[in-house]
């Protein structure tokens, strides 16, 4: 009986893979051509803003007299030609180039709280480099000591009561001891601050570079902070090192506005805590977000421009749930201060009468309603330029592929109409520099939106904008 011939073993039924469902699909990445168009217009928009200051430097030499018309020494920056160099030299030299090559990489990879903590101590240390630049006494110990500053009114400052009720007398020109200049341009919050100082014993000028360059660059933090809470954790690491080594540093340090503007932006930032319940107590956060707020409107009269910040917040979140908390913590400070005889509308009316007897009587409006936006340039860098370029075009390009875009964007657009607003205003002509900190902190972060492999040759070129001018400029205040 012969075997059945043996049949090949049949391959193993394999059952259809099934098809993915509900999983997320990758953006398609950009073809090669279409990138390089739009990093080239990324240039183009740097170029333009250079391209802008350049021509305000140029028609402020030729179509006036810088000294006796627009009032300043170097057009449009308030500042005087001097090369030179310093103690922080070696130090801002090292600095910059360790941001640029680490800073990206560790922005990446770093926790969330370690990453705040190193970028404000980059700051710190970048900010008190370029301020050491000058060398200690005219850099930092003797910036806020000057005949137009607030420590030279401190003296005067006896009793609250007395002080409050007396502030708005001496503001104009014709006065009996009236205030000086910067005294003078802000409601008391300002000079109040430098004579608590003083009573707690840390008195002078070094005491009070101290306090608003360690306040100043903590603003740093607060808009990562409030990046994260909006929703664009991953935008905000990428902003980091641009927030660290921003050309704003030589102007936080040192002047009072580094400080208004870390008020400001940690006020902000607490709104968007509270407003996306980002902490336990955001009712709490709220309040704390309006005192804040609160305070900052006594110390600088332009922070009432906030307010397009603050409604750029709420639009970002979706939501206005903090506003019925935010709104009570800014009554205390208007109650403290109208019943010790500060009425703050009589102060800013008053201040705009001064205003014209001064400098902001005879710098011409026409030429710095545009030279003021090109003095940002130095403040911001032309990595911001290009940044804001791919923000107006994030619906249509590669800006739609960076996770927190849109807070990017709308955050953009509140700072930018805060500082037209002030500019159109006529009371921001020239020194706008350090007047517009706490808006033009919140453009920076639009670099995040800049392609990552390009990131530090964007860092290199902000970190060359504040070397420049620190090193061939005397920048005034």
């Amino acid at each position: 009986m012969s075997t059945p011939p043996l049949r090949p073993p049949r391959p193993p039924r394999t059952a259809p893979r099934p098809k993915a469902r509900g999983r997320p699909r990758r953006a398609p990445r950009p073809e090669p051509h279409r990138e390089d168009g739009r990093v080239r217009y990324d240039l183009y928009a740097a170029g333009a803003a250079c391209a802008l200051f350049a021509l305000a430097a140029l028609v402020g030499w030729s179509a006036y007299d810088p000294r006796e018309t627009l009032r300043v020494s170097w057009p449009p920056l308030l500042a005087r030609w001097l090369p030179h160099a310093g103690p922080g030299t070696p130090a801002a030299l090292a600095l910059a180039a360790a941001t640029v090559v680490y800073g990206p990489v560790l922005a990446r990879r770093l926790r969330w709280r370690p990453l705040l903590a190193l970028s404000w101590a980059a700051a710190l240390a970048w900010t008190w480099s370029l301020a050491l630049v000058d060398g200690w006494q005219r850099g930092a110990a003797g910036q806020l000591t000057s005949e137009h500053e607030y420590l030279r009114s401190v003296g005067e400052v006896h009793g609250l009561g007395e002080f409050l009720g007396t502030f708005t007398d001496r503001i104009l020109l014709q006065s009996p001891g009236n205030w000086p200049a910067h005294v003078a341009g802000h409601p008391p919050g300002a000079v109040l601050t430098f004579a608590g100082l003083d009573r707690i014993g840390l008195a002078g000028g070094g005491w009070a570079a101290a306090w608003c360059v360690t306040t100043g660059t903590s603003a740093v933090v607060a808009v990562l902070v409030a990046l994260r809470a909006l929703g664009a954790e991953r935008a905000a690491r990428r902003a980091a090192p641009f927030l660290v080594l921003a050309p704003a540093a030589v102007w936080v340090g040192v002047s009072a506005d580094g400080y208004f503007a870390a008020v400001a932006a940690w006020g902000l930032a607490l709104l968007a805590l509270s407003a996306t319940g980002a902490v336990r107590a955001p009712r709490a956060a709220a309040l704390g977000a309006g005192l804040l707020l609160g305070w900052a409107l006594y110390l600088s009269y332009g922070l009432v421009l906030l307010a397009p910040l603050a409604a750029a917040v709420l639009v970002a979140a979706r939501t206005a749930r903090p506003v019925p908390y935010a709104l009570p913590g800014l009554a205390p400070w208007a109650v403290a201060f109208t019943a010790g005889g500060f009425w703050w509308y009589e102060g800013y009316t008053t201040l705009v009468e001064r205003y014209h007897q001064g400098a902001g009587g005879v710098r011409p409006y026409a030429y710095y309603v545009w030279a003021n936006l090109a003095a940002q340039v130095a403040v911001v860098g032309p990595a911001t330029a290009a940044g804001l370029r791919r923000a107006a075009a994030r619906w249509r390009g590669g800006a739609a592929r960076v996770a927190g875009a849109g807070a990017l964007a709308v955050l953009a657009a509140g700072a930018l109409c805060a500082v037209l607003a002030a500019d159109l205003s006529g009371m921001s002509k020239a020194e706008t520099e350090r007047i517009w900190l706490p808006f033009t902190l919140w453009l920076l972060p639009a670099a995040a939106l800049l392609p990552a492999r390009h990131h530090r040759r964007w860092l290199a070129a902000q970190a060359a904008v504040a070397l420049a001018v620190n090193h061939l400029l005397i920048t005034g205040w």
